[in-house]
């Protein structure tokens, strides 16, 4: 086919056919480069780590606690912020402090799961509770960015 006649329809769709099935999968390395650039969308956030996990608790400890309801409580901090949560079958209980309004999402490894408001007082409800594991990023109206650690429901 040295002069193909692109005028002809059905010669054209035969040759973008026949591009498109000589096309390669991604190479694993753009795939890589790509997910590792994603990784640095957050290099600006304050990083949250876990400072508290009532599952980590001895059992004995664990039964003088009279809120049956609450499955796991569970303290993030930071240099200067505090998210609290307590994990329960319905929902994702939470409060930042100090408080500020804002937005909290809930992020799996294949993005956004679930997200909410912060009101003024800092509280925030996610509901239903992420069944895979996830991070929270709340992002206050002042433009501070707060990172947790993993969560493992």
């Amino acid at each position: 086919m040295l002069n193909p006649d692109w005028n002809d329809d059905e010669l054209l769709i035969e040759a973008l056919r026949a591009a498109f099935a000589d096309a390669d999968e991604v190479p694993s390395a753009f795939l890589d480069v790509g997910k590792a650039a994603f990784a640095w969308r957050t290099i600006d956030a304050e990083l949250a780590a876990l400072t508290y996990d009532s599952a980590l608790e001895p059992p004995a400890a664990l039964a003088i606690r009279s809120e049956s309801a609450i499955l796991r409580s569970l303290t993030f901090a930071s240099d200067g912020w505090t998210v609290e949560l307590e994990l329960t079958p319905d929902a994702v209980l939470g409060q930042l402090d100090p408080p500020e309004v804002g937005t909290v999402v809930a992020r799996g490894d294949g993005g956004q799961l679930i997200a909410a408001d912060i009101d003024e007082l800092g509280f925030f409800v996610l509901g239903p509770p992420p069944t895979v594991p996830y991070r929270l990023v709340c992002t206050t109206r002042s433009g501070t960015t707060i990172l947790t650690g993993w969560i493992t429901p």
